[in-house]
Formats: C-alpha cells, structure tokens, sequence
C-alpha cells in the first residue's frame, strides 16, 4: 500500500464521482413529472421505467460496493466457499419469475408503494405489515452501512485521510463528504438520481472487470499459476484447500439456497421492481439479469488473484483495492476505486429511499397519521431517507468493519422471515394472518439468538450466520433453519386458527389484480382516499 495518497488514482475518483454526483442533481429534471409531490413519483421514479433502465437500476441495487469488494475478499480468505454469491445468484432468477410479475401488477393496480402495503391489503393486518416494514428497516440499515465501508476501503487504499494517528475529523472527512453529497441528491431527486448514475456505475464495473479478468492473469503468469498460488496458501492454512469439506458443503447449500430466498425479500429490490412501468418490463429482466451473474463469477476470481499478487492485508474488505493498486497502472486504479465507489452509492440511494418508504407508508401513516396528504408522505419520506443515511454513517464510524459485516448477514437472517407473508401471500390466501405474524415472530426470535451465539476470533457474539442444524447435526445457514421453522409454525397455527373460526381480515385484493398489466382494458390504479391525486 502506499504511504502517501496515490495523485493520479485520486484525481481520476474525484472525476468520476464529480460527474455522477452532477447526474444526481440533474437527475431531478429527468422525466420530470407535473406533480413531484408523490412517493409514486419520488419513491419509485413515476413507476415508469422501462426494461434497460430498470435492468440497469435493479443491477446497481443487487451488485453493490458491498459484492465488490466482500465476495472476492470471501474468496481471498476462505476459498472456493466465497462462490456461494455465484450460485444463489442463479437460483434466484427462475425463483422471482414466478412470483415478481404478480407482485407488480397488484402494486400497480392498488397503488401500493412498498410489499408491506401489499401484506396490510392482502390480508387485512396493520399488524403484520408493520413487522414487515420494521423488519425491512432493520435488515437494511446495516446494508446500507457496508456501502459505506467499500467507499472507505476505496480511500484508505488511495491514501485518503491520513494514518491511524491522523485526527478523526479529518481522517473521516472524506467519507463524510460522499455521505453529504448522496444525501443531498437523493433527496432531491429521489430514485431518479441512482437510476441514472446506475449507468456510470454499471458501465464501470464491466470495464473493470474485463480488464482485470485478462490483464492480471497476463502479469500473474496465466490461471494455472494463479490456482496453484491459492491452493497452496489454503493447504499450508490446514483448511485443507480450495474446496470445501463435508461439513463445509452444507454451509455453502443453505447460504446459497437461503441467500436466494432473501434476495428480493429487501425493501430495495422491491422498490427498484415497483418503478418499471410493466409486468412485461419484470418479465424481461428476470431473463437477462443472469448477465450480472457471469461478471460476479469472474469478479468472484479476483480473490485468487490477490492471493497470487502477494496481497497481505489485515482488513480481508481492502485485498482487492489493494490488488488494483498493485497491478494496473495508477489511472486504471483510479477508474476501478470510481466503480467500487460509485457501486456504493447507487444501492446506498436506493436503499434509503426504500427504507424510508416503509417508515412513511406503513408507520408514519397507518398509525400517526392516517390522513396524510401526497405531499406530506413524500416530505416525510425524504426526511426519514437522511435519517437512514445518518444512522448508517454512525454505524461505520462508531463500530468495526468486521461488525458491520456479521450485522448485514444478520440483516438476511430477519428479512428471509418476511418470505412467507410476501410470496405466499402472492399465490394463496389460506394462511391466517395471525398465523404469519406468529411464524414472522418464532423465525425472528430463533434467528437472532442463534446468530448472538455464534462467536468468531474478533468477536464475541453475531460472529457469523451459519450454526448447527437442529435435529440434522450438520453446520448451517442459521436463516434457512430460521425459515423452516417460521413456515412449520405458520402452518400449524393456521390449521388451529381456521379450526377456531379465529376472524380473518378484509382481502381488498381480487384474482385477476395479480396479472394486470398496465395497458390492459379497466386497469386503473386504486387510490386509498388519503392518496387521491397523486400521479401514477
């Protein structure tokens, strides 16, 4: 690593991160709408995106500064086991085929702006829609945190901040510049602005790692020294080398199957989902999304690269910057810490306003204020959006990286829970609502203390996500067991509700309103009596 700050690499950043934080702004005359005063049209960009748009919004929303730079650092520090990103990234497309266009057209058809609206309408419990939103909330601020953490990787690598000595203000200063410029052009523009840099980001990464995948093979001297070099730092580690053992496939089964569960449960993907303009819109995605799948895998690489560039670093999150730094040319160094760090701050913006969403739909208005105006839900919205940005902000500066890390995996342990009421509220109509709120709760309950009690070298308690499996004795991906015994209890209790005549709730939901496309005959949007004027 350089002891100084790298010029070259810093100015090229700087240009890159000038240009999108201009498109930011400018982002707010995009397909400027009569009234912005909406969360249909702040929240979800007018729900009017169209299939490369949303293509590139839903790519900059899943393939974070987060996948960057932690799936590569999985592989540097664990092997072969890192590629479970690889796999959960393919078996989720065929996964939210089936179920995504249906959520759209419901959405468009009710208004509904977040998947906690859709629950609350489905199966008439304020209840269970707000552990939704709380849940999204809680597993979304410390993904929101790790974006901040690949931007900090970014500079520490180029030399930004001073030394572990340097005074905190200024150490931090720079980041706390990012935070202020997303945070203001995300409140300006809403999700407009992340679905226009998303091109700049996106863009980026593909460049970077088309370069990276046949220029540093070429200096390492070609992948068979490249895997020779891995293989024998994970044999000489006593890991017993590249792939996992036994034991370890079943770790990497359940996170790969369960990561693949979670993935479209966030709040932010659904919000990127929600903006695109028609079913057919989602339809299409789900078909060419598994581009990003093939540029994870050879992203995935750069960790063996690393291993073989001689990379030692204590933060597992700065091998790759630091390997870019190491092998291209400072200008090109330069360009790949602008993908990583606009990679950032594209699901950082997205994530915000998704969160914020929740806060003002299915708390702030179900039970504060029911009678809000459009104008006032956005008002609201924005402001909790820098909330979001703020608490995240915190959590990085205040708390260890490795924390950060272990809590964004806790983060896909509590959203998994929300599964059942989202998707099979989608398809049936059978679960009683307080069968799913007591599922909801068992798998929250379950998940956290079992994740409390794992511990790793740095830490105590939340060290990692995967523990025993009960009753199977093999090692696990504590939210797929999460899971299992949330569905095992939602069903029981909806046999002994329904066997009660325990009261249902009001569905204002009708079977033909799940495959409702926007230019069908008679399909309006339905606007509860609060929101009547609000543009879609």
């Amino acid at each position: 690593m350089n002891d100084g700050v790298n010029g070259v690499a810093l100015a090229v950043f700087i240009f890159f991160f000038l240009l999108v934080t201009a498109m930011g702004f400018l982002a707010a005359r995009w397909r400027k709408a009569a009234n912005d005063q909406s969360l249909d049209e702040w929240g979800l960009g007018g729900r009017s995106f169209g299939t490369w748009v949303t293509w590139f919004l839903l790519g900059g929303d899943l393939y974070t500064a987060y996948t960057f730079v932690a799936v590569p650092a999985a592989i540097y520090a664990a092997g072969a086991a890192g590629f479970f990103a690889v796999p959960y990234t393919i078996l989720v497309y065929p996964l939210i085929f089936t179920f995504l266009p249906r959520l759209w057209s419901v959405s468009h058809k009710h208004g509904y702006v977040t998947t906690s609206d859709f629950v609350r309408g489905r199966f008439g419990s304020k209840g269970l829609s707000l552990a939704v939103a709380v849940t999204g909330i809680l597993a979304t601020m410390p993904y929101i945190a790790l974006q901040l953490v690949g931007i900090q990787a970014v500079l520490d690598v180029m030399g930004v901040g001073g030394g572990e000595d340097t005074n905190w203000f200024i150490k931090d200063l720079p980041l706390l510049i990012a935070f202020g410029v997303l945070a203001a052009y995300t409140y300006s523009s809403g999700l407009r602005a992340p679905a226009l840099i998303a091109f700049v980001k996106d863009t980026l990464i593909y460049i970077v790692i088309a370069v990276a995948i046949i220029y540093i093979p070429i200096k390492l001297g070609g992948f068979d020294d490249i895997f020779a070099a891995a293989g024998d730092k994970f044999t000489e580690s006593g890991n017993g080398g590249l792939v996992p053992d036994h034991g370890g496939q079943w770790t990497y089964a359940t996170l790969a199957l369960g990561s693949a569960l979670a993935l479209f449960m966030y709040p932010h993907s659904i919000t990127a989902t929600l903006s695109s303009r028609s079913r057919e819109v989602i339809r299409r995605n789900t078909t060419i999304l598994p581009l990003y799948s093939l540029m994870l895998g050879l992203l995935a690489l750069l960790g063996f690269m690393a291993i073989a560039a001689g990379v030692k670093v204590e933060n597992g999150q700065l091998a790759i910057p630091q390997l870019f730094e190491t092998m291209f040319p400072d200008w090109f160094a330069g360009v790949a810490f602008a993908a990583i760090g606009i990679g950032a701050l594209v699901p950082a913006a997205i994530m915000s306003i998704a969160a914020a969403n929740l806060f003002t739909r299915n708390i702030y208005k179900d039970f504060i204020k029911p009678d809000a105006t459009p104008a006032q839900e956005t008002k609201v919205s924005k402001l909790v959006s820098l909330l979001v940005k703020v608490g995240a902000l915190v959590f990085v500066l205040g708390m260890d990286k490795t924390v950060a890390i272990n809590f964004q995996l806790l983060g896909g342990i509590w959203i998994l829970q929300t599964f059942p009421a989202l998707v099979g509220g989608l398809f049936t109509r059978w679960f009683h609502r307080w069968a799913l709120l007591g599922g909801w709760a068992v798998g929250m309950v379950y998940g956290t203390v079992a994740a409390y009690g794992v511990a790793s070298p740095t830490q105590k308690h939340f060290g990692g996500s995967s523990d025993e499996i009960p009753g199977i004795g093999e090692i696990g991906y504590i939210g797929l067991t999460a899971f299992v015994l949330n569905v095992l209890v939602t069903v029981v209790l909806t046999f002994v509700l329904r066997a009660a005549k325990a009261p249902d709730g009001v569905d204002e939901t009708k079977p033909g309103d799940y495959t409702a496309d926007a230019g069908d005959p008679g399909v309006e949007v339905e606007l509860p009596p609060a929101t009547a004027g609000t543009s879609h």
